[in-house]
Parts: structure tokens; C-alpha cells; sequence
């Protein structure tokens, strides 16, 4: 289908363009960017002024509850709220159920994404079978049937030299470990360990969690040459020790969530379980680190954790309740009022959803990554079209998703996305 927007201000922060022009869009691609060519004929036209016209997001970390935990979200559910937030790609991590480790499952659930014509779905291996940590997953094959990493999700693991092992072997075929850094031993608690956990009798994680699994981690980057990406960093001292690496060379990158972005354990008030979180929430030092290393690119990507969970596992008292919050729709705006509050460009903010996030997928991503998150003439047509004077309030009827709790709700967060296109395709329009 051709189609032409015009009269929006189109900005792509990998390129520098910001400007109001148009694109033009065919089989798929952008074929135009601010011209259009001769004799075209579009089927619709799209008129996008005082809008933003921006690529397609990117979001790393994204809990579709398929398969397995359909009574907390549906994959179609779940995609459909990610077009709904302008999300036109995600990564789902491998702890579904069964887990994502044999080639079968993870085929199945991109046939079944493909199916409903709506974001592109990157899975995320299974690192050792059934996360448990032992034995490693055959991950030639699972990359062959689509996976595009591999971690362990929520589980730690507790045998460095099956992590090393790992790390050895995905080095060896240019894959990427997806983990985020928790120490086995130190990290089941449910509240960052401060004077709130304290003051509300509730059991912590310190920092230290974090910090020695980062040690290990980048100790054994040194050792076997692997990427790695750390998931959802959430300390000043895990920001220092990540830019440490990074000065040195070390082939890492991180992303963190738009709770631990925005939000501190003050969001816990009176043990509300919609501030129950992995990791949970810190303390403003280490919100405000974690601000400062997105904002100076330390961290790559922005992400929304999206982790839908139903009423019966939230209501439940803090220390019992699921962790998890519903993200995918609070990406962007959530992205827009950090850039207010700190004085962010918009540019830095919309290219740590964007072409900061697709820079981490790299050569996985195939054909795909000379433009997932970018506008450029030639690539996919895959683009978020936000109106950026109108407001979101945050409530449980406004969600798409199938999960309703967000540590967010009550808030009045800015820009609203009109339509989002997936590959020249409307799979979302308001």
C-alpha cells in the first residue's frame, strides 16, 4: 500500500533530521524522504501537522505472558499495546512456559506474532535449559529459528563457570548474553535495602546484589571477549562500575527501566504493590545516576520492562505480590518527561528508544539493521506519529494491555501517540 505523510515534523535522532517534511512509503519502505516522486500515487494520505513523526520504538524488555501465563496477558493483547505506545519492535525475554529453549517454541511464537501483523517480535533465548543454570541450551539452533540473544531473565546464575562456559561459546559465534547482574545469595529480597525497607519490615536487596555480579560479569567479558548486555541497571555504583568498563573497552552495553529512571522507594508508600518490582526501585542518588549515564549515552537504551501481571498476584501484601508493572504504553511519554524534568534534548531521549536500542541488537538483526530505528530512504517503514501537546493520564482504562498495574497511575504524562505503521502498514491508529 503507498502512502504519503506530510506536514509533520519528522525527526530521526540517529540521522540529526528534524524538520517538517514528508515520507513517502511503498511495498513496505520508505521510497521519499521530504520529496515526492514522480507520478506517485498514494492509496492514503496522512496529514500529521503539529505532530512528531518519528521512527518506530524499540523497546529490550518486554513480557508478552505467551506462552503460559495467558491469565496475565495475551500475546495479542500485548502487541496490541505495544503499537498502541508507538512500539513497533521488542524483545521478550526467554521465561515464558514452557521456557524458550528448544527451537520449536520460539518458531511457534514468531509464527503466531507474524500472524497478527502488528510489532516485530525478537526472541530471547533460554542461555541454559529451563534457566536453571546447568546445562547450556543448543543456541546455533535457537538463533537458526529466530532468537537474537540469549539470557536467563530473572534467574541468576549461580555457577560462574557455567556463565563463563556461556560466555565462551557466545563469543565464539558472535552471539549476545542478555543479563541483568544479581548476585543469586543477595538478591532475593523484595525492597532496595534503605531506611524504607527498613522503616516497612521488608527484606532487602542491597547494592552490593548488583556490584558483584557486575565484577563477575566484566571480569569474564575480559576473559572471553563476549558481548554482554545488562539489563536494568539500578545503582549509582553499578553506573560507575558499567562506565569503568566501557572506558576500558569491554564489548557491553545496559539499558534501564523507566520505573528505576523516574521513580524511588518512596513510590512503596504504604506497601503499594505496584511499586513490587525486579529490581526494585532505589534511592534518589541512584536514580539520578542512572538519569545522568542515559543522558551522557553510558547506558544505551531505555526500556519499558513491561511485565503485565493480573489482580489476583498484585493484590496480594507487598512482600507476596508478583513483581512486575505494565510499560509498553508508557514508553514514550515516560521518555518525553524524563527529557522535561532533567533537561534532556529530545533527540538524546528519542534515540534511547530508538536507534540507541536497535545499536544494541546489531548483526542479529539481519537486513533489518541499517534502519530498524531510523528514517532513512530505503529502510523499513516502520515510524510513530506523536502528538506532542496532548497528555496521557495514566489509568487502568486507558490501558491496552491486559495488565492494569503501573507504579504510573494517577500521573499526567505528555504526548499521545495518533498512529503507529509497521513495515508501510497502520497497525495502530487513534
Amino acid at each position: 500500500m503507498k502512502m504519503l505523510i506530510q506536514n509533520g515534523r519528522v525527526t530521526d535522532p540517529a540521522t540529526g533530521l528534524d524538520k517538517v517534511c514528508s515520507i513517502a512509503l511503498a511495498a513496505g519502505r520508505i521510497i521519499a524522504l521530504d520529496r515526492v516522486p514522480e507520478g506517485f500515487a498514494p492509496a492514503r494520505v496522512i496529514d500529521a501537522s503539529g505532530c512528531l513523526v518519528l521512527p518506530g520504538l524499540v523497546d529490550l524488555a518486554a513480557r508478552l505472558r505467551e506462552p503460559g501465563y495467558e491469565h496475565e496477558g495475551m500475546l495479542a493483547s500485548e502487541m496490541a499495546a505495544a503499537v498502541a505506545g508507538g512500539v513497533t519492535s521488542l524483545v521478550c525475554p526467554p521465561d515464558t512456559d514452557p521456557v524458550l529453549d528448544e527451537p520449536g517454541l520460539v518458531e511457534m511464537l514468531k509464527f503466531r506474532a507474524g500472524k497478527l501483523h502488528q510489532a516485530r517480535l525478537f526472541p530471547l533465548g533460554a542461555l541454559t535449559r529451563g534457566l536453571k543454570g546447568e546445562v547450556l541450551t543448543e543456541m546455533v539452533e535457537l538463533t537458526e529459528s529466530g532468537c537474537i540473544g540469549f539470557g536467563q531473565a530473572e534467574v541468576p546464575m549461580a555457577h560462574t563457570q557455567v556463565l563463563q562456559r556461556a560466555l565462551q561459546y557466545a563469543a565464539t559465534f558472535g552471539y549476545t548474553a542478555w543479563l541483568r547482574p544479581v548476585d543469586m545469595y543477595l538478591g532475593g529480597g523484595v525492597a532496595a535495602s534503605g531506611a524504607i525497607a527498613m522503616r516497612l519490615g521488608l527484606s532487602g536487596v542491597p547494592v552490593a546484589a548488583e556490584t558483584i555480579a557486575l565484577h563477575t560479569i566484566f571480569d569474564l567479558v575480559r576473559a572471553t571477549g563476549a558481548h554482554v548486555h545488562l539489563c536494568r541497571l539500578s545503582s549509582s555504583a553499578g553506573v560507575e562500575l558499567l562506565r569503568a568498563a566501557k572506558a576500558e573497552g569491554l564489548h557491553v552495553t545496559a539499558d534501564v527501566s523507566i520505573n528505576a529512571l523516574m521513580l524511588t522507594d518512596d513510590a512503596i508508600g504504604y506497601f503499594d504493590s505496584r511499586a513490587r518490582l525486579a529490581p526494585p526501585l532505589r534511592q534518589e542518588r541512584d536514580r539520578a545516576a542512572l538519569s545522568a549515564a542515559l543522558a551522557d549515552g553510558t547506558i544505551d537504551a531505555l526500556v519499558s520492562d513491561h511485565t503485565p501481571v493480573d489482580e489476583d498476584a498484585k493484590m496480594l501484601p507487598f512482600g507476596e505480590a508478583e513483581p512486575g508493572a505494565t510499560g509498553l504504553e508508557l514508553l514514550l511519554p515516560v521518555a518525553l518527561a524524563w527529557a522535561d524534568r532533567e533537561r534532556v534534548s529530545l533527540r538524546r531521549a528519542l534515540a534511547a528508544i530508538t536507534a540507541g536500542a536497535a545499536g544494541v541488537l546489531g548483526p542479529a538483526l539481519g537486513t533489518l539493521q541499517a534502519s530498524l530505528g531510523r528514517i532513512v530512504e530505503g529502510g523499513v517503514g516502520d515510524l510513530c506519529i506523536v502528538q506532542p501537546d496532548a497528555t496521557l493520564e495514566v489509568t487502568r482504562a486507558c490501558l491496552v494491555s491486559q495488565g492494569k498495574y503501573t507504579p504510573f497511575e494517577g500521573q499526567v504524562l505528555p504526548g499521545q501517540v495518533r498512529c503507529t505503521l509497521v513495515g508501510g502498514q497502520i497497525a495502530f491508529e487513534r
